[in-house]
């Protein structure tokens, strides 16, 4: 199995009735043309996936997850908007991105990566 302790994660948190999520599919397309290589670019159907997220819930769609296998940069909503989408990632894989200390986002990072890795 590949190491993935270095890997950035990207997870788009969406819901299969949304039609705001439809409109990321372009975005998440062209991020991933765009990224680092050591990227992996992830959908998380809130419905379908709802073991990930434990008790955390998710009002806004699309959320968007950034982080690598120790700490999360990114979790919040995001429109789908390709400048700012490559300048969050941007400014993550620069380092100028600070990291936040929730537990629960950052408990629910491991979950995620567990369940895409394992």
């Amino acid at each position: 199995m590949p190491d993935t302790s270095s890997r950035l994660l990207v997870a788009c948190f969406c819901a299969a009735w949304c039609r705001t999520c439809d409109d990321y599919t372009h975005v998440f397309d062209t991020l991933k043309a765009q990224c680092v290589e050591n990227a992996d670019l992830v959908w998380v159907d809130i419905e379908d996936q709802a073991d990930v997220l434990d008790t955390i819930d998710v009002d806004n769609f699309p959320t968007l997850l950034i982080s690598d296998a120790e700490h999360v940069y990114f979790w919040g909503p995001l429109l789908p908007h390709l400048a700012t989408a490559s300048q969050l990632v941007g400014r993550v894989v620069s380092g100028d991105m600070p990291a936040t200390d929730a537990p629960d986002i950052l408990a629910l990072n491991q979950r995620l990566r567990t369940t895409l890795f394992n």
